[in-house]
């Protein structure tokens, strides 16, 4: 990599870093940088998945306040996180992408409206202190948004955030610091499997890495800060143009 690459994956960290503490969808901006520096797709999706773990991690730290009381819960759901992103990686490494990059942005889309529509949806659905079998939805809504953080990972955030919003009777900034260790615990599968098994590009990962952990930090911090109705507008505004940049590459 030359002098212009090393700039761009170094910003690209910072913001990618950012938003996914705050919202979800970073890697829709480091992934595409890592295409620019000349990484085919897969090794690109691969070292990507690397490189965002640390900002994940800062993420939690930014927002561990918010995670007072929630020891019980992740633990209950952490196996199905690891399960799930183990298999996504699997599905990764040993079949063809085309399909599912096909589906990819209308679960991305779905996603989006289903966070901003929330309310509505509590009114079909029944509001969380009703749900029945609250547990078993968490678990498989948690398994099966690891499979997809395993195979892919972009707006990982913006799922997760969706969907435990219509299941846990919690403040969204709550939610959104429990994404924080799901994305976290996902990220960290695809650093072992990718890191035995992927083509990871090390130099890309040893510069993207340190930048999204600052941007990761001061995202949940600021994440903090913001009203729900705010936090949900960025949220809704991510997963939107998210959905529709993948959208445009699937079909193009």
């Amino acid at each position: 990599m030359d002098f212009t690459h090393v700039l761009l994956l170094i910003v690209a960290g910072v913001a990618a870093g950012g938003v996914n503490a705050i919202a979800g969808g970073g890697s829709l901006i480091t992934f595409p940088s890592l295409i620019a520096t000349g990484l085919p797709s897969v090794d690109a999706n691969v070292t990507n998945s690397v490189s965002v773990f640390p900002g994940y991690v800062s993420s939690v730290a930014g927002s561990r306040a918010d995670l007072a009381g929630q020891g019980r819960r992740l633990r209950a759901i952490l196996p199905a996180s690891v399960v799930g992103a183990v298999l996504g990686c699997a599905l990764l490494l040993l079949t063809p992408a085309r399909a599912f990059e096909l589906i990819v942005p209308f679960l991305v889309l779905g996603a989006a409206a289903t966070l901003a529509f929330q309310e509505r949806l509590r009114g079909l659905v029944g509001h969380p202190r009703q749900m029945s079998h609250k547990r078993l939805t968490l678990q498989v809504v948690v398994f099966v948004g690891a499979i997809y953080g395993g195979y892919f990972g972009a707006a990982l955030g913006v799922m997760y955030v969706a969907a435990l919003a219509l299941i846990l009777d919690e403040p969204l900034n709550r939610i959104n610091a429990l994404k924080n260790v799901l994305s976290a615990t996902v990220g960290l599968v695809t650093v072992v499997v990718f890191g035995i098994f992927g083509p990871v590009h090390w130099g890309a990962v040893l510069t993207l890495a340190p930048a999204t952990i600052v941007g990761g930090y001061v995202g949940a911090r600021v994440a903090r800060r913001l009203p729900a109705r705010v936090l949900k507008a960025i949220i809704v505004t991510f997963g939107t143009v998210i959905g529709l940049v993948l959208l445009y590459k699937a079909v193009r």
